[in-house]
């Protein structure tokens, strides 16, 4: 237990000291949201992934996926990489960063209302963030639940409430710098302590190739009467296994808190490197995360899913680590979950003070002012995300996928067509972004509410999301066509920056 405490101690006190240390770039608006446009390529390559791999994904979606697909869901790991990391860098990254510099855009919902010249689209993107981020929020808390009662019998209400009071601390203190930072510093933690916890957990069963064996016997005639389903090569469902390697990798593109790390990198030529680095974090900890999940079912004897929901099984596959080595699970788990929560609070904040209350509810703020009320709002956030956690935990609720999959859907549906296609396509319409908004909120609502009522292949969030997804990506070109085209001067001026980016940097690089 001493070591344990000793590692919680200097983990979070570490967060403080950096939070502290980094007040000097959170002065301004640009350097407290976006560390003044100039992070190196290494911090924004492990904030991208620190933010992306939280809690949900190592307890609920590894333990989840792992269950129902066996060895295939290390596939979602993979999707994660090379779509949700690899793809992502190549595809968004320059043009994010070229034009949301040109625009001077802090956060989506600003590139939308500035990209469309819609002020209402901007108020409706901020809504939407704001909404929808907050459970994504709550459910990073329970992830921990488990762990932290099996490492330390810690009452889980004073978990969160530590953990939400420390990631508070160091987000106030140091904006954006501060998070990629720790974010750095939390992204080693999760590397180092994801591959021992699979050779470990490996070796208690006797080595990769004697745990593969035995996974082969594992049977499921609810799942499929396949023999040998959890060890083949796409698992007992490839189709929902394609969902929710959809959902998680693609989702990316569209999330608020993942977009903003390309607003922040110091130049063009750092998104190269970044791109390497996280495509690499990402093979490692998404990877490993979702392998280790296939072999849940060598546990099945201590797992009761139906008492204890799918949250139960990565838990019970550590419970027989050395003591050290629970302590450093726990430790790369708080690593995931802050990280997380720190860009989502930065994100919601940062968009609800900037693009809702600056100019429409508050005249004249000026940086102090602004700086000052998204501090405010990152405590609200906070808070909220805090009392929805509780309040979840009392009431039992153990299944933290499905929270994710709500937010995710909603979010992704809604912003990664209209976002994608206003880099890309002069041609795309503000008629066009409202549809794809209203469409993916309307359905994830409705997937929530009135699930039984979905065709079976939606009524999992995930699916629905990932369809939330395809179909924004379908509406908007479709819809853009159909309506009014958008003024020439408007899209001509936002897309001249990248052209002029593009001279310039072939200029560069001929020597000139």
């Amino acid at each position: 237990m001493t070591e344990k405490i000793v590692l919680l101690v200097a983990f979070f006190a570490s967060m403080v000291i950096v939070g502290f240390y980094c007040r000097k770039h959170s002065t301004d608006v640009n350097g407290f949201v976006l560390g003044g446009r100039s992070v190196g390529p290494w911090l924004t390559a492990f904030s991208y992934g620190t933010s992306y791999f939280s809690a949900v994904i190592f307890v609920g979606y590894a333990g989840q996926f792992g269950w129902k697909f066996g060895i295939a869901s290390t596939w979602i790991g993979l999707g994660n990489a090379v779509l949700g990391s690899l793809l992502a860098w190549v595809v968004l990254g320059r043009r994010t960063r070229i034009m949301t510099q040109y625009l001077d855009t802090a956060t989506m919902p600003e590139f939308f209302g500035k990209r469309f010249d819609s002020n209402k689209l901007k108020i409706g993107a901020s809504i939407i963030t704001f909404v929808f981020l907050i459970p994504y929020t709550a459910s990073l808390y329970n992830g921990l639940s488990r762990l932290f009662g099996m490492a330390f019998n810690i009452d889980y209400t004073v978990c969160i409430v530590v953990m939400a009071v420390l990631t508070g601390i160091y987000v106030i203190a140091g904006g954006y710098m501060a998070t990629a930072i720790n974010d750095f510093i939390q992204g080693i933690i999760m590397i180092f302590g994801i591959i021992a916890v699979v050779a470990v957990v490996l070796g208690n069963n006797g080595g990769f190739m004697e745990a593969l064996n035995t996974l082969s016997h594992v049977s499921d005639p609810a799942v499929s009467s396949q023999a040998g389903a959890f060890t083949s090569f796409f698992g007992p469902d490839p189709l929902s296994l394609l969902g929710v390697i959809i959902l998680t990798s693609l989702g990316t593109w569209g999330l608020p808190q993942m977009v903003g790390k390309f607003y922040a990198i110091k130049d063009e030529h750092s998104i190269n490197k970044g791109m390497v680095i996280s495509t690499f974090f990402a093979i490692i900890v998404a990877g490993g995360s979702y392998f280790l999940g296939g072999f849940g079912r060598l546990f099945s004897d201590r797992i009761d899913i139906a008492a204890g929901g799918y949250d139960s099984i990565i838990p019970t596959m550590l419970e027989d680590l050395p003591s050290l080595l629970i302590g450093i699970v726990v430790i790369l788990v708080l690593s995931a979950s802050m990280s997380t929560l720190s860009s989502l609070v930065m994100a919601s904040s940062s968009t609800l003070a900037l693009d809702l209350i600056k100019d429409n509810l508050i005249k004249n703020m000026d940086e102090k002012k602004q700086v000052f009320t998204i501090r405010c709002l990152i405590v609200v956030f906070i808070l909220i995300s805090v009392i929805i956690a509780i309040v979840q935990y009392k009431s039992s609720v153990t299944f933290i996928a499905q929270l994710m999959g709500i937010s995710w859907g909603a979010l992704a549906g809604a912003f990664l067509a209209p976002f994608l296609y206003g880099l890309y396509w002069k041609r795309t319409t503000k008629v066009a972004v409202w549809v794809s908004f209203i469409f993916s909120t309307v359905l994830m609502i409705c997937n929530m509410l009135f699930r039984t009522a979905f065709p079976p292949v939606l009524q999992s969030p995930i699916n629905a999301g990932a369809f939330a997804m395809i179909m924004g990506l379908v509406f908007v070109p479709v819809i853009s066509l159909l309506t009014k085209a958008p003024r020439k001067r408007l899209v001509d001026d936002a897309f001249a920056s990248y052209d002029t980016k593009v001279i310039v940097s072939v200029k560069e690089d001929l020597g000139e």
